[in-house]
């Protein structure tokens, strides 16, 4: 017998984690945080683990909504054998310890017990880490005399060590997709499939309901994006750029950079700092042992003036620059949050959003505001006129929802699970893989409603 239970972000893109219990051998894929709300709230419902087997936990890759919520599981199930690949084992190791500082500005109540930093350097040295395409053996603590469970990582193409998990057990295989993107970016390549039939399609479903119409290619994108920024700056202004600090950052520096390097960008200061830098050294030291594109670009050596030295920020106005600063989607008190307040006073500057935002995110009322237009940032404050130029590009690090048809027609698979989208995009996506396949079974994941399979 074969279950699964979605702990949280089953129906949204929040706290990714769902239990797989097969036949008394308990795996978790993913155990992440809500990146939009705090404390317990932000974690899956660990509760539902009551009375059932974890022997396993098996992470996709080192985004928040996928890892961070890690050592608060393992504070309750210290005996979990936690299983990545080598480069998300080393990013862990960085975005971990940074949301030690994140949760400690967030959090003001002292019943919720946030993790040390002594918690995170025991936590890495316990994960094992697995290349790409090196089957494993999952042993369960009850599983003696039962049926061998392996498992295996496929590239996801999502950002660095990204991964989707093929896992077998009694003649049966399951692949969990996790964040996945079947088209090339600047740095990270495409995904890789399994070359196999699979009995249950665990997906993902970010961008269900987004029209692919559109959606750019990435490097007509590239040109949309580099013909804005060269009108900003030569007239003098200077551009924002929301990122994630992994994966978005990389790419972003990356294209800067070549198109400088080609003469198709403006020469200007580049600013980013904080955890970035870090990661773009995991990146660097990578490049060679993962499938990536530009492989002889040394994030590191790219000329970049660092954002948290700057005193006062009317110095980024006196010359044009631009500014590479997290988080993705502006959440209130980070970098990219603060300086956009200063950044809506300035008429010949801009603000570029270049990947998903959330609609209850701050960076989605920046995302849909127009020139002359009045928002208010958080509840407390006043309304603000929008005076600088806001311009939205769509850089997708996820599948377009054709490209999720197309990974079910590879994988035939008999049972499709649909998580990490909101209604729409799940309901898009179930609709047309049933029109595809007579017989298939759709189901659309939420958190306590579990779902077995003979």
């Amino acid at each position: 017998m074969i279950k699964f239970l979605p702990l949280g972000g089953a129906n949204e893109i929040g706290a990714n984690c769902y239990y797989l219990n097969l036949d008394e051998t308990g795996i978790l894929l993913d155990c992440g945080m809500h990146p939009r709300k705090t404390g317990l709230d932000a974690l899956p419902d660990f509760n539902l683990l009551k009375d059932k087997p974890l022997d396993y936990v098996l992470i996709t890759h080192a985004h928040q909504d996928h890892i961070n919520s890690l050592p608060f599981l393992v504070k309750s199930f210290p005996h979990v054998k936690i299983v990545t690949t080598p480069q998300t084992r080393a990013l862990a190791e960085l975005t971990l310890h940074n949301a030690i500082s994140i949760l400690k500005r967030q959090i003001n109540d002292d019943s919720f017990q946030i993790y040390s930093h002594e918690e995170v350097d025991l936590l890495i040295k316990s994960i094992d880490y697995k290349a790409y395409n090196e089957p494993f053996v999952i042993t369960g603590h009850r599983s003696a005399g039962k049926e061998k469970v392996t498992a295996e990582f496929y590239d996801a193409g999502h950002v660095l060590g990204s991964a989707g998990i093929l896992i077998s057990y009694d003649n049966k295989k399951i692949f969990y997709t996790g964040d996945i993107n079947l088209s090339s970016q600047t740095i990270i390549s495409e995904a890789s499939l399994p070359k196999t039939k699979v009995d249950i399609l665990i997906t993902e479903c970010t961008y269900g309901a987004t029209d692919s119409s559109t959606l750019n290619d990435w490097n007509e994108e590239v040109e949309r994006f580099i013909t804005s920024l060269n009108k900003i700056l030569n007239r003098g202004g200077s551009v924002l750029i929301p990122v994630f600090s992994l994966g978005k950052m990389q790419e972003i520096l990356a294209t800067l950079n070549l198109k400088m390097i080609e003469g198709k960008l403006t020469e200007t200061d580049i600013y980013t700092g904080g955890i970035s830098k870090k990661i773009n050294r995991v990146y660097d030291y990578n490049r060679y042992v993962v499938n990536r594109n530009e492989r002889e670009l040394v994030l590191h050596d790219i000329p970049q003036k660092n954002i948290y030295e700057i005193n006062n920020t009317e110095d980024l106005f006196k010359y044009p620059s631009i500014v590479l600063a997290s988080s993705g989607m502006m959440n209130e008190n980070t970098m990219s949050f603060t300086l956009a307040r200063r950044w809506l006073r300035e008429k010949d500057s801009a603000i570029f959003t270049v990947g998903y935002m959330d609609e209850e995110s701050p960076g989605f009322k920046f995302a849909c505001a127009n020139r002359g237009d009045k928002i208010k940032l958080s509840e407390s404050e006043k309304e603000t006129e929008v005076r600088c130029e806001i311009n939205n590009f769509k850089f997708s690090a996820h599948a377009r929802r054709e490209e999720l048809l197309e990974i079910v027609k590879m994988l035939k698979p008999g049972n499709v699970i649909l998580v990490h989208g909101d209604e729409d995009a799940i309901n898009w996506v179930g609709k047309f893989v049933l029109k595809m396949k007579k017989g298939i079974k759709v189901t659309s994941a939420a958190v306590k409603n579990e779902i077995s399979f003979a």
